[in-house]
């Protein structure tokens, strides 16, 4: 559109007093620019205004009077003469006549035939007929545009390029689309426009004359205009038109580029407004052009990007012209970059010259440092995203700006980061020896630099972290990683092919940086203070980590222990994401050599006296003074180092045992002296600070230290610490404590007689924090024994309780050693016997050799089996430990000692762990059984609650019965173990030792006098049964070998009723009666009864029906002797087979009645005459229920009276007759309470 250039537009100033209908700004215009507005300023001199005030009608004077001076307003009210209805009218019938003739040039309904050509019709017309020449010209233009499909054409019309008569066209062009808005719309005005000369000229004119539908025309040119403007004549004819719009707009210019970017079209049309753009105040930082351009390439928006990527490409394949506008943006960021360098230099450098001292070295100006990091990462973008080839001047001024020389600023820092990512991403800029000798330089000068760039700049991410990894990662060949590093950096992806690093891998492996070089300097790099994940870039952590993964410090026999000591002590939260990584890599380095050729190249691993510095809360050095303490953060992370340590230690086990080298692991007392539960505390309140350093801690303490981690644990210390209790603490008045721990603990001593004191006292404990609380645990622990003397609170010992509690969610492992020696038996204190935390995880039954006052002092018995479940959970985690560092070296030493030697194999090491599990599995049911004896009351209890239900015959056949009957209840089985569980000193003797203590503890129980159920026999028993519920759930092996040792019959009421998961013995039911012992088998069938009472299931059901069967098989091959043994004690289970499920009731009589044949039978050989029974038993069996409702009296009344001491005395035959019968009459009655 050059053929418009030496037209005049309408001016910006112009515009904007059309715009804003400032009259005074008009009346300042000279008359060559009034002229162009004569058309909306006649019409508003002309036009009834809306607006009736008077400040308008003193503008409308002013301008009459401007326009009273111009000669051609008279030629424009003539225009507006014209009746424009008709004209409408003649316009839309000339329309559809094109519409018909399909386009064609035929009759016109506006214009007649013409005489002459169009310009001499114009000039001779009136003002009417050159209404209808422009409209049929224009309407002719509008139709050809919208049957051309997109393509673009350029129309020759003698009215619109006629430069004699271009004003009169506009005016009447202005004056058409006033007065036939609906016919002529705007848009499509200004759509046909473009399609003849000067087209721009004549919208610019447009547009001005109606200054409220600029954005109207800017947005409908933009939408119909073509995804690549540089691409087609139309497009560039029509960039050229907006960019005339906006020249005379300025104020909107960025908007309609914004408007650019949102349609994805004229691309060029952004760039050139870009370029056209003068912001009010200059930004030195960063050029409109910069920001733009980068703002698209580097931005969110993948259709954006891939869209000026596409001009960027197009743009490329044409040949170079001035007029394109991506020339025009390259030569202006190309002036812009040579702007801001040092000075023209050369990249000659004089062979053996000092750089330092070589001229044009001068350095990057401060304030053009950031201009520069953002000129870097746009040529980034447009090489690498766009596509962009750079020509050799434009290589050569980036080579100048990536080789300059920065201030020691954080700017400075990032544009070295940048200028040597660039290198690696395009390293086909060093193209010649000069180049690449100068980058070698360059890269010398970052070496020597970075220590006071760091220190200067006051970062903790310098460039030299990124030096030291670019050169492990290419000596350990890792090209991908340095790619992906090279994008981090840049903040773009980028395709960089890996072939093309090899240039820059010679260089840094052969030339700069050596491995022996990388790590010598690697641990000479200083620590990042205060390392947090708050920091970003690459720190010498990622160097650390890098060289520890690639075993280069082994390789080359560097010391790397203390740089991480110190960096994990130098760490703050939130938690850097490589310092887990970092630890866990360092722990392989120490325990796996690099190499098996040379198995003692392994790093060290820290000391003992570093770690118990850490949390002791000093260190060494600085004159000896120290640090006050450490952060949580760092006592985490080493607590985490001590536990990856240890479980990596054991998981290698087998292979440190083939190369014959056994790494030392921390010692038991190093691992007493950390407060892991403390700790764990402190990680739980900062998990979102922490990262994944929280939950790897609990994986790794449920491994190696259950106890630590215990569910029950946690809900305890729900109770103790959580939202209650510190609603407590903040709403209860918290004085201070006015007492010290000596004065508790002579308080202690007179605890019986001042309680009401030492309630006092422990009252204000119970609102400490466990913290707070540390100073008293030797005093509340080592007096426990005292609670054990009659007439203690109850309210003291659940107070004493309590406080144990809140210890326990910080110092358990200690607390509970001091507790388990306090609660000892007042023989072994009186010999100052202690026991050790190794004692109890080697036996934790020790717990269990308490005084024996303690099983009936509920409170202290839920502090014992809260010890007992944790040791036992330690215990397993010790043997299995004890048992993977001991395995493999035992068994190569035992292989290296039978080379040669026939005849001794190795000793299987599936041996070693079935006696561990054996271990395991005696231990733990010693410890059910001897909590099961506590649960039986002592003689001096049963008296108190005897009673019960005197009226059921069975149970006075059972009493009468003599003593040997309930010594048959009893399963020998569980007497057996319990022997030896004595013989080892567990609760040996536990009923009389209770007795002969003085029977209950702690204060007067009035349920002895009451015999009711509230009891502390009962409140132990809950407690018990609870942690056997545990137990069972977590190991159901454990029931099945606890039931198949048996223990006394009268615990099955209490375990089936107390112990929720009871119910999967009925799956081992079945083997339990498959078994040969006979005891074993009543044990079962007793068993049994309770839980088909308990868990009425089909399951039970069928159980049961199997049991009966037993029962009748063994009638036929059990002698006489042990029939009577056996159906003494479960006949009366058959009552509550029948009670629980009465479809067995037919089985069950018939089982009976067998019963009393065999047993009439050998009666009938002696002289007792015991028929009138069996008529009994045959007329039971077959009478119908209903009979048997209304006789019942009469068959109760026909039993003989059989005194006691009778039925003691007499034939076990004669015993067995009568216990049937009254089975049989218990189940009869049980069948008819409900009729």
């Amino acid at each position: 559109m050059t053929d418009s250039s030496g037209l005049q537009f309408v001016s910006p100033y112009a515009f904007e007093a059309m715009q804003k209908v400032d009259v005074v700004r008009l009346a300042a215009l000279s008359d060559q620019e009034v002229r162009l507005l004569l058309p909306c300023l006649v019409r508003m001199a002309l036009c009834a205004p809306a607006d009736q005030s008077n400040t308008w009608a003193q503008d409308k004077k002013l301008i009459l009077r401007l326009l009273s001076g111009v000669e051609a307003v008279n030629s424009i009210v003539a225009l507006l003469s014209v009746d424009f209805h008709a004209l409408e009218q003649d316009a839309r019938k000339e329309q559809q006549l094109r519409h018909k003739a399909g386009g064609s040039n035929g009759e016109s309904v506006l214009v007649s035939q013409l005489q002459h050509g169009l310009t001499l019709e114009f000039e001779h017309s009136d003002p009417l007929r050159r209404l209808r020449l422009a409209l049929s010209e224009l309407l002719a233009i509008m139709n050809k545009v919208a049957d051309s499909n997109g393509e673009f054409f350029l129309k020759s019309s003698e009215l619109f390029e006629c430069p004699v008569y271009q004003e009169e066209v506009a005016d009447v062009l202005c004056i058409l689309q006033a007065e036939l808005p609906s016919l002529l719309p705007i848009v499509d005005v200004a759509e046909a426009l473009l399609h003849v000369r000067n087209g721009d000229w004549f919208l610019c004119l447009l547009v001005a004359n109606v200054p409220d539908s600029f954005n109207e025309v800017c947005r409908g040119l933009i939408k119909n205009g073509e995804r690549q403007d540089e691409e087609s004549v139309g497009g560039r004819r029509r960039t050229e038109a907006l960019r005339q719009l906006c020249q005379m707009n300025p104020s909107q210019a960025l908007n309609i580029r914004a408007m650019v970017v949102e349609e994805c079209h004229l691309p060029g049309l952004g760039v050139a407004l870009t370029l056209d753009y003068k912001p009010d105040s200059a930004d030195e930082a960063v050029s409109p052009l910069v920001s733009y351009v980068s703002g698209l390439l580097l931005g969110t928006n993948g259709k954006v990007r891939t869209w000026f990527g596409m001009f960027i490409r197009n743009g490329q394949q044409r040949k170079r012209e001035s007029s394109s506008v991506l020339w025009q943006m390259r030569r202006q960021l190309l002036l812009e970059l040579v702007a801001i360098l040092p000075r023209s230099r050369g990249t000659h450098i004089t062979s053996g010259a000092d750089p330092e001292n070589t001229p044009g070295y001068s350095g990057l100006r401060e304030e053009h440092v950031v201009k520069a990091s953002a000129l870097l990462r746009l040529y980034c973008a447009l090489m690498g995203i766009a596509g962009l080839r750079p020509t050799d001047e434009e290589a050569e001024q980036l080579l100048q700006l990536m080789t300059s020389r920065p201030p020691a600023t954080p700017a400075g820092v990032r544009f070295v980061s940048l200028s040597f990512c660039k290198l690696l991403a395009f390293p086909t800029l060093v193209s010649t020896p000069e180049q690449e000798q100068l980058m070698v330089i360059w890269l010398s000068w970052m070496i020597k630099e970075e220590e006071y760039f760091e220190s200067a700049a006051g970062v903790a991410a310098s460039f030299g972290e990124m030096l030291l990894l670019v050169a492990m990662y290419f000596h350990s060949n890792q090209l991908g990683a340095i790619i992906e590093l090279v994008c981090s950096t840049l903040g773009m992806k980028i395709a960089i092919k890996p072939s093309s690093l090899n240039k820059m891998k010679t260089i840094f492996t052969h030339e700069i940086f050596t491995e022996q070089v990388v790590t010598a300097h690697a641990v000479r790099v200083a620590v990042t203070n205060s390392l947090s994940a708050n920091i970003t870039g690459f720190l010498p952590i990622h160097c650390i980590y890098q060289l520890l993964k690639s075993r280069a410090f082994t390789k080359h026999k560097v010391s790397i222990k203390d740089w991480i000591f110190r960096q994990l002590c130098e760490t703050t939260t939130p938690l850097h994401t490589q310092l887990l990584p970092l630890i866990d890599v360092y722990i392989n380095s120490i325990l796996t050599p690099a190499s098996k050729a040379n198995p003692e190249a392994t790093n060290q691993p820290i000391t003992e006296q570093e770690i118990l510095n850490v949390f002791q809360g000093h260190t060494e050095g600085d004159g000896g003074k120290g640090r006050s303490q450490y952060s949580i953060t760092t006592q985490l992370l080493i607590l985490y180092y001590i536990l990856s340590y240890e479980e990596a230690l054991l998981g290698n086990t087998k292979a440190l045992a083939l190369m014959q080298k056994k790494p030392k692991s921390y010692s038991p007392a190093l691992m007493d002296q950390i407060p892991i539960k403390h700790l764990i505390r402190q990680a739980q309140g900062l998990q979102q600070e922490l990262g994944g350093l929280h939950s790897a801690l609990l994986r790794l303490l449920a491994t190696n230290y259950p106890h630590l981690v215990m569910v029950e644990g946690w809900i305890c210390e729900e109770e103790v610490t959580g939202t209650l209790p510190l609603l407590r603490r903040m709403l209860l008045p918290t004085s201070s404590c006015g007492f010290s721990p000596s004065q508790l603990h002579h308080v202690f001593q007179q605890a019986v007689h001042s309680g009401p004191a030492l309630l006092r006292m422990l009252e204000p404990l119970t609102l400490l924090s466990a913290a707070d609380l540390l100073p008293y645990a030797q005093a509340l622990t080592a007096n426990m024994g005292l609670l054990l003397q009659p007439g203690v609170a109850r309210r003291v010992l659940h107070t004493v309780n309590k406080l144990w509690m809140v210890l326990n969610t910080v110092m358990p492992r200690r607390l509970w050693v001091m507790t388990v020696n306090a609660l000892q038996p007042s023989a072994k204190l009186l010999r100052q016997h202690c026991y050790t935390q190794n004692d109890l995880l080697v036996d934790p039954l020790i717990v269990l050799r308490c005084d024996p006052r303690v099983f009936r002092c509920p409170p202290l018995m839920d502090i014992t089996l809260h010890m007992l479940n944790g040791y036992l959970l330690a215990s397993k985690a010790y043997l299995n430990a004890h048992l993977k560092e001991t395995a493999e070296f035992e068994r190569h030493a035992q292989t290296i000692s039978n080379l040669g030697l026939t005849g001794q194999p190795d000793t299987p090491e599936v041996t070693r762990e079935e006696l561990k599990n054996a271990l395991l599995a005696a231990q733990d049911s010693a410890a059910v059984q001897i909590l099961l004896e506590v649960c039986l009351p002592s003689s001096e209890e049963e008296q108190l609650g005897e009673g019960g239900d005197q009226d059921s015959l069975l149970r006075r056949v059972q009493s009468g019965s003599g003593e040997p009957v309930r010594e048959q209840g009893t399963a020998g089985g569980a007497r057996g173990t319990l022997s030896s569980q004595q013989a080892e000193g567990g609760a040996s003797g536990i009923q009389g030792a209770w007795q002969d203590e003085g029977g209950a503890s702690g204060a007067q129980r009035e349920w002895q006098a009451e015999g009711g159920l509230l009891s502390d026999l009962r409140e132990v028993q809950c407690l018990v049964c609870c942690l056997l519920h545990q137990m069972f759930i977590a190991d159901p092996n454990i029931a099945k070998l606890v039931h198949f040792q048996g223990y006394p019959q009268a615990l099955l009421p209490l375990t089936v009723a107390g112990i929720p998961s009871m119910h999967i013995c009925l799956d081992f039911i079945p083997e339990l009666l498959a078994q040969p012992q006979q005891e074993k088998q009543i044990f079962a069938i007793q068993l049994l009864s309770h839980l088909c009472t308990q868990y009425a299931l089909p399951k039970s059901l069928s159980v049961a029906r199997l049991a009966v069967s037993v029962m009748g098989t063994l009638l036929t091959v059990l002698t006489h002797a042990r029939r009577f043994v056996f159906f003494m004690p479960t006949l009366p289970c058959l009552v509550a087979f029948c009670r629980a499920f009465p479809p067995l009731y037919d089985d069950v009589v018939s089982l009976l009645v067998q019963v009393g044949q065999v047993c009439a039978a050998d009666v009938a050989t002696k002289s007792r005459d015991i028929d009138p029974f069996i008529a009994r038993l045959q007329y039971m069996k077959g009478t119908a229920l209903e009979t048997l409702g209304a006789d019942l009296s009469l068959t109760r009344t026909a039993l003989p009276d059989v005194c006691v001491e009778e039925l003691g005395t007499a034939d076990p035959d004669v015993q067995l007759c009568y216990s049937i019968e009254a089975v049989f009459m218990d189940i009869i009655r049980t069948c008819t309470q409900g009729l």
